[in-house]
């Protein structure tokens, strides 16, 4: 199967998985029911919970209790969607209205609580105490990589460390955990788990690079979202940082003036797009990118000699997936 056929295939056993669970979970009220059918079958190709099963069976284990550990990855990411629609105030995703724009506030916000919850239990009854340890993390890093982000709003002073920071704890640390914990659950060693960890933080940070290059560069067709939403908010990317570093103070301070005035930045948004062509920003943060994906298969080299090829090879065509993306 090729990586399409297979990200398919997966896909559809973890969306099993959650139906069974959902439905074994006693007492859950009629409109929370509404809403996690809603929020959690909207497509999306599972990636997280696909990795934490790559990279058990790279190390040994394959069974279904596997796949219920992993559907705690798709139910944490789905909630962070929804809390991230109310931050945001998005009215779409993925093609179609959010959940905050659909059910209101309270409804994501509480979905959103319910499915952390679910999360957390499923990673402790079958991944044990260590896993939700490594899970809590996790966790505990995107709540704090979304108050970095707060913090440094407007700020066309940001440096290239603040932004990794900031994507290590929104993205990459939960794409890291979701293949550290797939090595745990088949008992593989600490070698194994820093190799999986490492090829999961890369991934995860070079995936967030190209999602903020898409927000500049999208078709909105193919991303399912509106371009410019991360300037709207003020949102500084590595994009524009590095056009900044590359452009004169004169150009600077425009850019900078126009990010600071919430007034403007909606507007702004193709003369900013224009700043950063010109001070070669896109081209700079893809290269970025591919070196983050490069390392991403460098830390996969202790499983050369694997058992399991087709879990190995998927990994790199994930790594190949992310740096190609288009939405």
């Amino acid at each position: 199967m090729d990586l399409k056929d297979v990200i398919r295939y997966e896909a559809d056993r973890i969306d099993a998985e959650m139906r069974r669970d959902l439905a074994e979970t006693v007492g859950v009220a009629p409109l929370l029911a509404e809403i996690l059918e809603y929020g959690l079958f909207s497509g999306g190709k599972r990636v997280r919970p696909l990795l934490t099963v790559l990279c058990s069976r790279l190390c040994g284990r394959d069974d279904e209790q596997l796949y219920r550990l992993a559907a705690a990855f798709e139910y944490l990411h789905a909630a962070t969607l929804f809390h991230d629609d109310v931050i945001d105030h998005a009215d779409t995703r993925r093609g179609r209205m959010s959940v905050v724009k659909r059910y209101g506030r309270d409804g994501a916000i509480l979905a959103g609580d319910f499915l952390h919850a679910q999360a957390m239990a499923m990673v402790g009854h079958h991944g044990g105490v260590d896993a939700l340890a490594v899970f809590a993390e996790a966790t505990r890093g995107m709540v704090n990589g979304e108050f970095l982000q707060m913090d440094q709003c407007c700020r066309a002073d940001l440096s290239e460390d603040d932004y990794y920071s900031i994507i290590r704890g929104k993205t990459a640390l939960l794409i890291g955990a979701a293949c550290q914990i797939g090595v745990m659950f088949a008992g593989g060693d600490d070698r194994y788990r820093s190799a999986l960890r490492a090829y999961g933080l890369n991934l995860g940070s070079a995936f967030q690079v190209i999602d903020d290059l898409l927000d500049y560069q999208g078709d909105s067709h193919h991303t399912g979202k509106a371009v410019g939403n991360d300037l709207a908010e003020g949102k500084v990317t590595l994009p524009l940082i590095l056009a900044l570093q590359q452009a004169g103070e004169k150009e600077r301070a425009e850019v900078a003036a126009l990010i600071q005035d919430e007034g403007r930045r909606g507007e702004s948004f193709a003369v900013v797009t224009r700043f950063i062509e010109q001070f070669g920003g896109y081209q700079l943060a893809r290269r970025q990118a591919e070196q983050l994906a490069a390392n991403a298969v460098t830390a996969l080299e202790p499983f050369r000699r694997s058992v399991d090829d087709q879990s190995l090879h998927i990994l790199v065509q994930l790594v190949q997936y992310v740096i190609g993306r288009r939405k």
